[in-house]
């Protein structure tokens, strides 16, 4: 049974789940866009998107590990999972 702390604490995990997904998407579509720049030979564009897609990575995978956390701070020690 989950109690209001731990609803609490799950809306926050849901929060950063959804960061963490809107960063991998932005950081896929720049690694689309320098992947073009690429095949135009366009080295500034392929830099430039591939420095915005890196960023976005970055602030994705701390999301994620946010949500973790967040996820592993609930007490599961009365939960039966089979």
């Amino acid at each position: 049974m989950s109690n209001k702390h731990d609803h609490e604490v799950h809306h926050k995990a849901s929060t950063h789940h959804r960061k963490a997904a809107h960063h991998f998407e932005a950081a896929a579509k720049h690694q689309h866009e320098a992947a073009k720049a690429d095949d135009h030979d366009d080295e500034v564009g392929a830099a430039h998107h591939g420095y915005l897609a890196y960023g976005h990575q970055i602030q994705a995978i701390h999301f994620a590990e946010m949500a973790a956390k967040e996820d592993e701070s609930v007490d599961h020690s009365d939960v039966d999972h089979k």
